[in-house]
């Protein structure tokens, strides 16, 4: 079987490993002629037995897919999206609604297309000026807004802006910035600033048919801008009462966008008068090592997607309410405290802490680390598992501590001691 991947970066390497572990053939495809840096930098191309690079001419290239009797073609980031939707509409094969494809990468048609079907959002507008953001903020009566890029991911340039005068300066830094993506960001999306638990959905769906591969509940902290940094994520499963809710708020974000063949990634805040949607992309999730939660709770997302991409009566036999988690498992992001250059050494002292199962480090010694304000500038994550769940805590702690006392740019041996 041969499959084409848009954009085959981050995570969307770990389908495409998967893939070929079975068996499968895959193409690479390109969304954009020039990829962002972190993008080039993840990519592996020796996973593919053929890269097509990219092309203005959607109609040759779905032609040149359907010749080389393509199966399925798939997004492997959120870049590629839009891209994998018109091919697959293009070439009737399964995927989802292409009209509604933008939606993966524009949070304001996101946010419009789900209100129209009734899924709760938080009351906001899209501005390409400060000025008129400011405006229609004091006049809103709201009392705290998020602002954030149109299109971006990571927590890449948000704000939380209590008054009018704060949202100005947060446009100002947004408008004009580059996106994760290496696009200008001329766009913002202004919403009222919701609160309670958030939740981070995985899903796979066939033919409008969806299961959740892993639910994580977010924990944030506030960075030194002032907009949210990941703190850590923990797995949810069926047994915990929010869960059940939170797959059928799902389910209805997925049919409003016309998710229906595919990944999904989907964020909901629990509050107090139920869920309320942050956002949704027909993409994969996050930056996660599929191995190690499959070692732990029996699936990923990545690996669910690779089976029923090969075969879709995987999906219909997979019983998301059944799936358990063996043991207490974070993923922890690294937080650097201070700007200064990667030294040696601390990825060693992560590695010592009892419950390490996997970390992974994105700076190499003498790389220049700015203070941790997003996920781009995260040093890396660590996933943190044990049978005894005070002991993962434990660790967070230390190495929070560790932190701190400036961990990644220069801490003394003498201050990574265990109390």
């Amino acid at each position: 079987m041969r499959m084409a991947i848009v954009d085959g970066y981050g995570i969307g390497r770990f389908l495409v490993q998967r893939l070929r572990e079975a068996g499968a053939d895959c193409i690479h495809l390109q969304s954009d002629p020039h990829p962002a840096g972190a993008f080039r930098k993840s990519f592996q191309p020796e996973l593919f037995s053929l890269d097509l690079g990219f092309s203005r001419d959607v109609q040759a290239l779905a032609a040149r897919l359907a010749g080389l009797a393509v199966a399925r073609v798939v997004a492997g980031a959120e870049s590629g999206v839009y891209l994998a939707d018109t091919l697959s509409g293009r070439l009737g094969l399964p995927g989802n609604t292409p009209e509604l494809a933008r939606a993966s990468t524009d949070k304001a048609l996101m946010m419009d297309l789900a209100a129209q079907a009734g899924v709760a959002v938080p009351a906001g507008r899209a501005f390409g000026s400060v000025a008129d953001a400011v405006a229609w903020f004091a006049a809103a009566g709201l009392g705290e807004v998020v602002a954030k890029p149109v299109s971006s991911a990571g927590t890449d340039h948000v704000y939380f802006c209590a008054r009018p005068d704060e949202l100005g300066r947060a446009g100002d830094q947004i408008l004009g910035s580059v996106s994760v993506y290496g696009h200008p960001t001329t766009r913002m999306l202004v919403q009222e600033r919701v609160r309670g638990t958030e939740y981070c959905v995985n899903t796979v769906s066939q033919d409008g048919s969806h299961k959740i591969a892993e639910m994580w509940r977010y924990v944030k902290a506030e960075g030194p801008a002032g907009g949210p940094v990941y703190d850590y994520d923990e797995p949810v499963t069926a047994d915990e009462p929010p869960w059940q809710v939170v797959r059928e708020f799902t389910g209805e974000v997925l049919d409003a966008l016309g998710i229906r063949s595919g990944a999904a990634h989907t964020e909901v805040m629990m509050t107090g008068s139920g869920p309320v949607l942050i956002e949704s992309s027909a993409r994969l999730g996050g930056s996660a090592r599929p191995g190690v939660v499959e070692a732990y709770c029996g699936v990923s997302q990545a690996g669910l997607l690779a089976a029923t991409l090969l075969d879709p009566a995987r999906l219909a036999a997979f019983d998301d309410f059944a799936v358990r988690c063996r043991s207490a498992l974070r993923l922890v992001e690294f937080r650097n405290r201070t700007a200064g250059r990667a030294v040696r050494g601390w990825a060693a002292a992560i590695e010592s802490l009892p419950s390490v199962v996997a970390i992974i480090v994105a700076p190499s010694p003498g790389d220049w680390l700015e203070p941790t304000r997003d996920l781009m500038t995260s040093p890396g994550s660590v996933y943190l598992a044990s049978a005894d769940a005070a002991q993962v805590g434990r660790d967070y702690r230390l190495l929070r501590r560790w932190e701190e006392a400036g961990l990644y740019t220069g801490a003394s041996p003498g201050q990574l001691r265990r109390p």
